[in-house]
């Protein structure tokens, strides 16, 4: 597992230059099936528009591809792929829709256009680094469980479920290179009394600051 940066749900800006207007949509997709979808969607909803184009890298980066949907070739598509690439953000899939304003944009107008608005959607949405992550459950008295969660938290790591039975087993995810470190204050911690089992390994998203 490998980390990298992404954004969740959909994201839209509007933006105007010489009466022609760009609407720019962004939304996470993890495989080209998805991009397609999306795609297909955009189409549908700006069915008047003269342009829709677009440019995605899915499967973390593995599949990209791009189209100018009838601008000057090189214009759209390919300044749309270049702004992604230079994000390091994957997983997301962009149509940028244009309505011609009357008034032509030269190709130099057009490159500085798209690759503005697809700068624009990205810098309004909430980018996640996705992290190689560990699933862990420990189980512990009740008189032990509020020093257990704030150890917890002590190493970032974040609970995803409590279960309250004779004793209670708190399944919580860290960060793989904290799990070391979590050990240890573990075992100082409860003087070895507890131990931890891993449940599984993912990619968890943990926000960019």
């Amino acid at each position: 597992m490998d980390t990298y940066l992404t954004v969740f749900g959909q994201n839209e800006t509007e933006y105007v230059e010489k009466r022609s207007r760009f609407i720019t949509t962004l939304r996470h997709c993890e495989t080209e099936a998805e991009a397609s979808a999306f795609l297909e969607e955009m189409r549908s909803k700006y069915w008047d528009a003269r342009h829709n184009c677009f440019a995605y890298s899915v499967e973390e980066g593995k599949l990209c591809r791009y189209h100018d949907d009838g601008e000057p070739h090189g214009t759209a598509g390919k300044p749309m792929f270049d702004v992604i690439v230079g994000s390091k953000i994957t997983n997301i899939a962009v149509v940028v829709t244009r309505y011609f304003g009357g008034v032509l944009l030269g190709t130099g107008g057009l490159v500085r256009a798209y690759s503005k608005s697809v700068q624009d959607v990205l810098s309004g949405a909430e980018v996640f680094k996705m992290v190689p992550s560990a699933v862990l459950s420990v189980t512990c008295d009740y008189t032990d469980h509020g020093k257990l969660v704030n150890l917890i938290s002590s190493v970032d790591g974040v609970v995803e479920n409590t279960d309250f039975a004779e004793n209670v087993t708190v399944e919580f995810c860290l960060k793989k290179d904290t799990v070391f470190e979590f050990e240890k204050k573990l075992t100082e911690t409860f003087s070895a009394r507890l131990k931890f089992d891993i449940k599984q390994e993912k990619l968890t998203p943990f926000k960019e600051k």
